[in-house]
Protein backbone atom coordinates (compact mmCIF):
# COMPACT_ATOMS: atom_id res chain seq x y z
CA UNK A 1 0.00 0.00 0.00
CA UNK A 2 2.77 2.39 0.96
CA UNK A 3 4.68 1.65 -2.24
CA UNK A 4 1.70 2.83 -4.29
CA UNK A 5 1.68 6.30 -2.71
CA UNK A 6 2.56 9.10 -5.16
CA UNK A 7 4.88 10.62 -2.55
CA UNK A 8 7.33 9.21 0.02
CA UNK A 9 5.46 7.99 3.08
CA UNK A 10 7.50 10.02 5.58
CA UNK A 11 6.59 13.30 3.86
CA UNK A 12 2.92 12.55 4.49
CA UNK A 13 3.37 11.14 7.98
CA UNK A 14 5.52 13.96 9.37
CA UNK A 15 2.91 16.78 9.14
CA UNK A 16 0.21 14.49 10.57
CA UNK A 17 2.48 13.49 13.44
CA UNK A 18 3.28 17.17 14.06
CA UNK A 19 -0.40 17.98 14.43
CA UNK A 20 -0.83 15.05 16.82
CA UNK A 21 2.11 16.29 18.88
CA UNK A 22 0.68 19.82 18.91
CA UNK A 23 -2.69 18.49 20.08
CA UNK A 24 -0.98 16.42 22.75
CA UNK A 25 0.63 19.46 24.34
CA UNK A 26 -2.73 20.30 25.92
CA UNK A 27 -2.65 16.98 27.76
CA UNK A 28 1.06 16.65 28.48
CA UNK A 29 3.86 19.03 29.27
CA UNK A 30 7.37 19.31 30.59
CA UNK A 31 10.82 19.29 29.09
CA UNK A 32 10.48 15.84 27.53
CA UNK A 33 7.37 16.89 25.60
CA UNK A 34 9.09 20.09 24.47
CA UNK A 35 11.84 17.90 23.04
CA UNK A 36 9.22 15.83 21.22
CA UNK A 37 7.71 18.99 19.74
CA UNK A 38 11.16 20.10 18.59
CA UNK A 39 11.69 16.76 16.82
CA UNK A 40 8.25 17.05 15.21
CA UNK A 41 9.08 20.58 14.11
CA UNK A 42 12.28 19.51 12.36
CA UNK A 43 10.57 16.57 10.64
CA UNK A 44 7.73 18.76 9.40
CA UNK A 45 10.17 21.33 8.05
CA UNK A 46 11.96 18.66 6.02
CA UNK A 47 8.61 17.37 4.71
CA UNK A 48 7.53 20.90 3.78
CA UNK A 49 10.71 21.37 1.77
CA UNK A 50 9.99 18.19 -0.19
CA UNK A 51 6.37 19.20 -0.94
CA UNK A 52 7.47 22.70 -1.96
CA UNK A 53 9.94 21.28 -4.47
CA UNK A 54 7.27 18.96 -5.91
CA UNK A 55 4.87 21.86 -6.45
CA UNK A 56 7.62 24.11 -7.81
CA UNK A 57 8.72 21.45 -10.30
CA UNK A 58 5.15 20.98 -11.52
CA UNK A 59 4.26 24.66 -12.04
CA UNK A 60 7.74 25.67 -13.22
CA UNK A 61 9.79 28.76 -12.54
CA UNK A 62 9.20 31.38 -11.30
CA UNK A 63 5.67 30.44 -10.17
CA UNK A 64 6.86 27.60 -7.91
CA UNK A 65 9.19 29.74 -5.81
CA UNK A 66 6.62 32.56 -5.77
CA UNK A 67 3.97 30.17 -4.47
CA UNK A 68 6.19 28.98 -1.63
CA UNK A 69 7.15 32.53 -0.62
CA UNK A 70 3.55 33.70 -0.48
CA UNK A 71 2.36 30.58 1.40
CA UNK A 72 5.00 30.98 4.12
CA UNK A 73 4.35 34.71 4.40
CA UNK A 74 0.59 34.28 4.81
CA UNK A 75 1.17 31.94 7.73
CA UNK A 76 3.82 34.29 9.15
CA UNK A 77 1.38 37.22 8.97
CA UNK A 78 -1.30 35.15 10.71
CA UNK A 79 1.12 34.33 13.53
CA UNK A 80 2.21 37.95 14.02
CA UNK A 81 -1.33 39.31 13.92
CA UNK A 82 -2.61 36.71 16.40
CA UNK A 83 0.25 37.48 18.82
CA UNK A 84 -0.36 41.23 18.47
CA UNK A 85 -4.07 40.92 19.19
CA UNK A 86 -3.46 38.62 22.17
CA UNK A 87 -0.48 40.53 23.57
CA UNK A 88 -1.88 44.05 23.38
CA UNK A 89 0.34 47.14 23.87
CA UNK A 90 3.39 45.05 24.86
CA UNK A 91 3.70 43.75 21.29
CA UNK A 92 4.09 47.11 19.54
CA UNK A 93 7.55 46.14 18.21
CA UNK A 94 6.74 42.51 17.34
CA UNK A 95 6.10 43.10 13.63
CA UNK A 96 9.21 45.25 13.27
CA UNK A 97 11.48 42.79 15.06
CA UNK A 98 10.13 39.79 13.13
CA UNK A 99 10.31 41.45 9.72
CA UNK A 100 13.77 42.88 10.32
CA UNK A 101 15.05 39.51 11.54
CA UNK A 102 13.54 37.77 8.51
CA UNK A 103 15.12 40.22 6.07
CA UNK A 104 18.56 39.98 7.70
CA UNK A 105 18.41 36.17 7.86
CA UNK A 106 17.48 35.96 4.18
CA UNK A 107 19.95 38.55 2.89
CA UNK A 108 22.99 37.45 4.89
CA UNK A 109 22.54 33.89 6.18
CA UNK A 110 20.39 32.24 3.51
CA UNK A 111 21.99 33.87 0.47
CA UNK A 112 25.44 33.71 2.06
CA UNK A 113 25.20 29.95 2.56
CA UNK A 114 23.88 29.47 -0.99
CA UNK A 115 26.79 31.40 -2.50
CA UNK A 116 29.34 29.67 -0.28
CA UNK A 117 28.09 26.13 -0.95
CA UNK A 118 27.55 26.72 -4.65
CA UNK A 119 30.87 28.47 -5.10
CA UNK A 120 32.77 25.78 -3.20
CA UNK A 121 31.29 23.08 -5.43
CA UNK A 122 31.27 24.80 -8.84
CA UNK A 123 33.82 27.63 -8.28
CA UNK A 124 31.58 30.11 -10.11
CA UNK A 125 27.80 30.28 -10.59
CA UNK A 126 25.74 32.30 -13.04
CA UNK A 127 22.33 33.93 -12.79
CA UNK A 128 20.17 36.44 -14.67
CA UNK A 129 21.10 39.74 -13.08
CA UNK A 130 18.06 41.61 -14.48
CA UNK A 131 15.70 39.63 -12.24
CA UNK A 132 17.93 39.96 -9.17
CA UNK A 133 18.27 43.70 -9.82
CA UNK A 134 14.48 44.09 -10.01
CA UNK A 135 14.07 42.25 -6.70
CA UNK A 136 16.77 44.28 -4.95
CA UNK A 137 15.38 47.61 -6.16
CA UNK A 138 11.96 46.72 -4.80
CA UNK A 139 13.30 45.27 -1.54
CA UNK A 140 15.48 48.33 -0.87
CA UNK A 141 12.59 50.73 -1.41
CA UNK A 142 10.16 48.83 0.84
CA UNK A 143 12.79 48.29 3.55
CA UNK A 144 13.71 51.96 3.77
CA UNK A 145 10.10 53.17 3.68
CA UNK A 146 8.92 50.77 6.40
CA UNK A 147 11.92 50.30 8.71
CA UNK A 148 14.05 53.47 8.42
CA UNK A 149 11.85 56.40 7.36
CA UNK A 150 9.62 56.22 10.51
CA UNK A 151 12.63 57.43 12.53
CA UNK A 152 12.66 60.74 10.67
CA UNK A 153 9.00 61.73 10.30
CA UNK A 154 7.73 64.50 12.62
CA UNK A 155 3.93 64.21 12.67
CA UNK A 156 4.18 62.05 15.81
CA UNK A 157 7.06 61.57 18.22
CA UNK A 158 9.14 58.42 18.16
CA UNK A 159 9.88 55.77 15.47
CA UNK A 160 6.21 55.41 14.52
CA UNK A 161 3.92 56.58 11.73
CA UNK A 162 0.73 58.54 12.16
CA UNK A 163 -2.47 56.85 10.99
CA UNK A 164 -2.44 58.61 7.63
CA UNK A 165 1.28 57.92 7.12
CA UNK A 166 0.83 54.26 8.07
CA UNK A 167 -2.03 53.90 5.60
CA UNK A 168 0.00 55.52 2.83
CA UNK A 169 3.08 53.35 3.44
CA UNK A 170 0.95 50.20 3.58
CA UNK A 171 -0.61 51.02 0.21
CA UNK A 172 2.79 51.88 -1.29
CA UNK A 173 4.26 48.58 -0.05
CA UNK A 174 1.42 46.63 -1.67
CA UNK A 175 1.84 48.55 -4.93
CA UNK A 176 5.58 47.84 -5.02
CA UNK A 177 5.17 44.15 -4.20
CA UNK A 178 2.26 43.74 -6.64
CA UNK A 179 4.28 45.37 -9.41
CA UNK A 180 7.21 43.07 -8.71
CA UNK A 181 4.96 40.00 -8.91
CA UNK A 182 3.57 41.28 -12.24
CA UNK A 183 7.10 41.68 -13.58
CA UNK A 184 8.24 38.31 -12.24
CA UNK A 185 5.27 36.22 -13.34
CA UNK A 186 4.00 37.97 -16.48
CA UNK A 187 5.78 40.83 -18.21
CA UNK A 188 9.43 39.79 -17.71
CA UNK A 189 9.22 36.19 -16.63
CA UNK A 190 12.39 35.36 -18.57
CA UNK A 191 14.40 37.49 -16.12
CA UNK A 192 13.72 34.89 -13.42
CA UNK A 193 14.11 31.67 -15.41
CA UNK A 194 17.18 29.45 -14.85
CA UNK A 195 19.91 29.34 -17.47
CA UNK A 196 19.33 26.75 -20.17
CA UNK A 197 22.89 25.53 -19.66
CA UNK A 198 22.24 24.24 -16.15
CA UNK A 199 23.02 20.56 -15.96
CA UNK A 200 20.98 19.55 -12.94
CA UNK A 201 19.17 16.32 -13.64
CA UNK A 202 15.99 17.57 -11.97
CA UNK A 203 15.62 20.26 -14.63
CA UNK A 204 15.15 17.54 -17.26
CA UNK A 205 13.22 15.11 -15.07
CA UNK A 206 9.53 14.62 -15.92
CA UNK A 207 7.20 16.76 -13.79
CA UNK A 208 5.28 15.09 -10.96
CA UNK A 209 1.79 13.78 -11.64
CA UNK A 210 -1.31 15.88 -11.03
CA UNK A 211 -2.23 13.67 -8.07
CA UNK A 212 1.18 14.11 -6.47
CA UNK A 213 1.06 17.87 -7.02
CA UNK A 214 -2.36 18.26 -5.41
CA UNK A 215 -1.32 16.08 -2.48
CA UNK A 216 1.91 18.03 -2.03
CA UNK A 217 0.03 21.34 -2.14
CA UNK A 218 -2.30 20.20 0.63
CA UNK A 219 0.43 18.77 2.82
CA UNK A 220 2.62 21.82 2.20
CA UNK A 221 -0.02 24.07 3.75
CA UNK A 222 -0.71 21.55 6.53
CA UNK A 223 3.00 21.29 7.28
CA UNK A 224 3.65 25.04 7.22
CA UNK A 225 0.75 25.63 9.59
CA UNK A 226 2.15 22.98 11.93
CA UNK A 227 5.59 24.63 11.79
CA UNK A 228 4.17 27.97 12.89
CA UNK A 229 2.03 26.46 15.68
CA UNK A 230 4.86 24.33 17.03
CA UNK A 231 7.25 27.30 16.87
CA UNK A 232 4.70 29.39 18.77
CA UNK A 233 4.29 26.64 21.37
CA UNK A 234 8.05 26.36 21.81
CA UNK A 235 8.56 30.14 22.05
CA UNK A 236 8.07 30.24 25.87
CA UNK A 237 10.78 27.60 26.25
CA UNK A 238 13.00 29.60 23.91
CA UNK A 239 12.30 32.77 25.90
CA UNK A 240 13.29 31.02 29.12
CA UNK A 241 16.50 29.80 27.52
CA UNK A 242 17.31 33.28 26.21
CA UNK A 243 16.63 34.82 29.63
CA UNK A 244 18.76 32.15 31.31
CA UNK A 245 21.84 33.18 29.31
CA UNK A 246 21.11 36.88 29.82
CA UNK A 247 20.49 37.68 26.13
CA UNK A 248 17.98 40.38 25.05
CA UNK A 249 14.41 39.40 24.15
CA UNK A 250 14.95 40.43 20.52
CA UNK A 251 16.89 37.18 20.12
CA UNK A 252 13.59 35.32 20.47
CA UNK A 253 12.33 37.01 17.32
CA UNK A 254 15.44 35.86 15.46
CA UNK A 255 14.93 32.26 16.56
CA UNK A 256 11.25 32.22 15.59
CA UNK A 257 11.94 33.90 12.23
CA UNK A 258 14.70 31.38 11.55
CA UNK A 259 12.36 28.44 12.20
CA UNK A 260 9.63 29.89 9.96
CA UNK A 261 12.12 30.56 7.14
CA UNK A 262 13.86 27.18 7.44
CA UNK A 263 11.74 25.37 4.79
CA UNK A 264 12.55 27.98 2.14
CA UNK A 265 16.15 28.15 3.31
CA UNK A 266 16.70 24.41 2.92
CA UNK A 267 15.06 24.47 -0.52
CA UNK A 268 17.32 27.35 -1.56
CA UNK A 269 20.44 25.56 -0.30
CA UNK A 270 19.52 22.38 -2.13
CA UNK A 271 19.05 24.31 -5.38
CA UNK A 272 22.44 26.00 -4.94
CA UNK A 273 24.13 22.63 -4.42
CA UNK A 274 22.55 21.46 -7.69
CA UNK A 275 23.96 24.49 -9.54
CA UNK A 276 20.55 26.18 -9.77
CA UNK A 277 21.53 29.53 -8.28
CA UNK A 278 18.73 31.35 -10.09
CA UNK A 279 16.17 29.22 -8.27
CA UNK A 280 17.95 29.86 -4.97
CA UNK A 281 17.86 33.61 -5.50
CA UNK A 282 14.22 33.50 -6.59
CA UNK A 283 13.40 31.74 -3.32
CA UNK A 284 15.50 33.97 -1.09
CA UNK A 285 14.72 37.40 -2.54
CA UNK A 286 11.10 36.46 -3.18
CA UNK A 287 10.76 35.42 0.46
CA UNK A 288 12.25 38.70 1.69
CA UNK A 289 9.94 40.72 -0.55
CA UNK A 290 6.86 38.76 0.44
CA UNK A 291 7.78 38.92 4.11
CA UNK A 292 8.08 42.69 4.27
CA UNK A 293 5.77 43.62 1.40
CA UNK A 294 2.81 41.64 2.75
CA UNK A 295 3.46 41.61 6.50
CA UNK A 296 3.68 45.37 7.00
CA UNK A 297 0.39 46.15 5.17
CA UNK A 298 -1.40 43.36 7.05
CA UNK A 299 -0.11 44.52 10.43
CA UNK A 300 -0.87 48.13 9.54
CA UNK A 301 -4.46 47.18 8.74
CA UNK A 302 -4.85 45.44 12.09
CA UNK A 303 -3.31 48.43 13.91
CA UNK A 304 -5.64 50.90 12.18
CA UNK A 305 -8.76 48.79 12.80
CA UNK A 306 -7.95 48.10 16.47
CA UNK A 307 -6.46 51.57 17.11
CA UNK A 308 -3.19 49.93 18.15
CA UNK A 309 0.16 51.70 17.97
CA UNK A 310 2.95 49.81 16.21
CA UNK A 311 6.61 50.74 16.21
CA UNK A 312 8.27 50.27 12.83
CA UNK A 313 11.50 52.25 12.95
CA UNK A 314 14.67 50.28 13.75
CA UNK A 315 17.53 51.69 15.84
CA UNK A 316 20.76 53.16 14.49
CA UNK A 317 22.77 49.94 14.82
CA UNK A 318 20.13 47.95 12.95
CA UNK A 319 19.91 50.64 10.27
CA UNK A 320 23.65 50.43 9.63
CA UNK A 321 23.53 46.64 9.31
CA UNK A 322 20.48 46.70 7.01
CA UNK A 323 22.00 49.32 4.71
CA UNK A 324 25.33 47.46 4.68
CA UNK A 325 23.60 44.19 3.79
CA UNK A 326 21.65 45.75 0.92
CA UNK A 327 24.79 47.51 -0.34
CA UNK A 328 26.91 44.33 -0.28
CA UNK A 329 24.14 42.33 -1.97
CA UNK A 330 23.85 44.94 -4.73
CA UNK A 331 27.61 44.86 -5.35
CA UNK A 332 27.77 41.06 -5.22
CA UNK A 333 25.06 40.59 -7.85
CA UNK A 334 26.20 43.33 -10.18
CA UNK A 335 28.24 41.06 -12.46
CA UNK A 336 25.86 38.15 -13.02
CA UNK A 337 28.21 35.61 -11.41
CA UNK A 338 29.25 34.76 -7.87
CA UNK A 339 32.07 33.00 -5.99
CA UNK A 340 32.66 31.88 -2.41
CA UNK A 341 33.96 35.37 -1.53
CA UNK A 342 30.53 37.01 -1.64
CA UNK A 343 29.11 34.19 0.46
CA UNK A 344 31.79 34.57 3.15
CA UNK A 345 31.27 38.35 3.33
CA UNK A 346 27.51 37.96 3.78
CA UNK A 347 27.95 35.28 6.45
CA UNK A 348 30.35 37.56 8.34
CA UNK A 349 27.70 40.31 8.30
CA UNK A 350 25.15 37.85 9.69
CA UNK A 351 27.60 36.87 12.43
CA UNK A 352 28.01 40.55 13.32
CA UNK A 353 24.22 41.00 13.34
CA UNK A 354 23.73 38.02 15.62
CA UNK A 355 26.63 38.94 17.91
CA UNK A 356 25.52 42.56 18.34
CA UNK A 357 21.98 41.38 19.05
CA UNK A 358 23.19 39.19 21.90
CA UNK A 359 25.80 41.69 23.08
CA UNK A 360 24.50 45.10 21.99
Amino acid sequence: MINKLPLPFWTLAAPIAAWLVYSGKFLFGGGAFDLLMAVGLIGTILAAVHHAEVVAHRVGEPFGTLLLAVAVTIIEVSLIVSLMVAGGPETTTLARDTVFAAVMIILTLMIGLCLLMGGARYKEQLFVKYGVSAALVTLTAISVLTLILPNYTTSVAGPIYSSSQLTFVAVVSLVLYGTFVLVQAVRHRDYFLPFGTETDEEVHAPPPTRQATILSSIFLLVGLAAVVLLAKSLSPTIEEGVAAVGAPKSLVGIVVAFVILLPEGLAALRAARQNRLQTSLNLALGSALASIGLTIPAVATVALVTNMTITLGIDTKSTVLLVLSLFIIALSFGTGRTTVLQGVVLLVIFAVYLFTTIIP
